[in-house]
């Protein structure tokens, strides 16, 4: 065993809206010792790339300096992890130093497979394709959307948990909102590839995205996602799992959003679930601790909790961890719990949004009782647009919301 670099009372293992939120708020409990392990410099508010991607916002907003954002008193460790070895209570980064903790915080967000479909990678460098699942794509989604005046325009989801599991559908709500606005729409066959049975997980959001949907004439395809991709012979290939067939559809613009799973490095330790190949960390789903190694907890899309993987249930499962991680460490019970509490909120046009709400219990948990946010609204568009990035830089990364 190589000696140990550099120990810490408390390490991060991540520096996005999780780990910069959860040591934001250890900082304010007066926690000294916390090391933050992370490589990058730009600190990314990725909600906003679906709006970039649909015209609606600059690119460039999205994006801020990570040393804007990392808490005064943590001692951030610019480096990439490469290996946890909880028994150890060691981590192993990329320059092959070594990090030892007390405690740790595992939330070093979800990796994009680009690889798990057939040319799907490939066809990224091609000028039919796009995706706004990276800041670097999204503005070309637009330049493609904004250039496309008849064809085939499809819009793919895959099956298993994604980041922000609405994205796939607000890029065509947008898109199908401003080829209406350019009288182009009835040139344009839109189809939507879905893997699940129907259009969201909570009923009554789920009637609500039909209706818009059959409004812009959306072919939706249930049951079903993209398996190959010939981005040469602009060829998409998919499968309708329920009916076992498959169908090559020509097209002349196409937004991928690619399968998504643990990093394969996280994968590979003992803290990944062995129940699931998609390798999460395996947390109890109310305390956001480690089933088998109590010193250790995880929040965030690397987590195992069945929530939908949005930043808005990161903001609920961040002041968890902060609370039960200092309970753990004072040898007192666990006072905090996650209720599965999660927010999507979906663009429906360029000016409005649907705001769902909903938690464990797949029914609606509104913000905002005294309004109707089971229906898309101009108010929420608002709120998405301006308020939650406003929220998200100084209230949510500060540890205060």
């Amino acid at each position: 065993m190589p000696p140990t670099d550099t120990h810490h009372g408390v390490v991060i293992v991540g520096g996005g809206s999780a780990g910069i939120s959860v040591a934001a708020r250890l900082q304010h409990a007066g926690l000294d010792d916390v090391g933050l392990i992370d490589p990058t410099d730009t600190h990314y508010y990725q909600p906003l790339w679906t709006l970039a991607g649909g015209g609606r916002a600059p690119i460039a907003e999205s994006a801020r300096p990570q040393s804007s954002v990392m808490p005064k008193k943590v001692s951030w460790i610019k480096e990439a992890a490469e290996h946890i070895d909880p028994d150890q209570r060691s981590i192993t980064l990329g320059s092959g130093r070594r990090v030892t903790y007390e405690h740790l915080v595992v939330c070093p967000g979800i990796q994009l497979d680009w690889d798990k479909v057939a040319g799907m990678a490939e066809s990224l460098d091609s000028p039919a394709v796009s995706s706004n699942y990276t800041y670097g794509l999204a503005p070309r989604t637009w330049a493609q959307i904004r250039d496309l005046g008849r064809g085939t325009a499809i819009f793919t989801m895959p099956s298993g948990p994604i980041k922000c599991a609405g994205a796939p559908q607000k890029i065509a709500y947008l898109a199908a909102d401003y080829w209406r606005q350019q009288g182009v729409l009835n040139d344009i066959r839109v189809v939507m590839v879905l893997p699940t049975p129907g259009m969201f997980g909570v009923p009554v959001f789920a009637a609500e995205l039909s209706r818009v949907a059959a409004d812009y004439g959306i072919e939706v395809r249930f049951n079903s996602e993209l398996v190959e991709v010939d981005a040469e012979g602009r060829q998409a290939v998919i499968k309708d799992n329920a009916a076992d067939t498959k169908e090559s559809i020509t097209y002349d613009f196409m937004h991928l959003v690619p399968p998504q799973s643990a990093p394969d490095w996280l994968k590979a330790t003992k803290l990944a679930d062995p129940g699931n190949p998609a390798g999460y960390v395996q947390v109890d789903k109310h305390t956001m601790q480690h089933t088998r190694y109590p010193e250790v907890f995880a929040l965030g899309d690397a987590g195992s909790t069945p929530n939908s993987k949005t930043g808005a249930a990161i903001r609920k499962q961040a002041p968890v961890v902060a609370a039960n991680l200092q309970a753990q460490m004072a040898g007192k019970p666990l006072p905090a719990s996650y209720g599965g509490y999660a927010s999507c909120p979906l663009t429906t046009a360029r000016n409005k949004m649907l705001l769902a709400e909903f938690d464990y219990s797949m029914q609606p948990a509104p913000s905002f009782p005294v309004i109707d946010t089971t229906k898309e609204r101009r108010d929420m568009w608002l709120l998405k647009r301006y308020g939650l990035p406003a929220m998200y830089w100084n209230l949510m990364l500060r540890g205060r919301a």
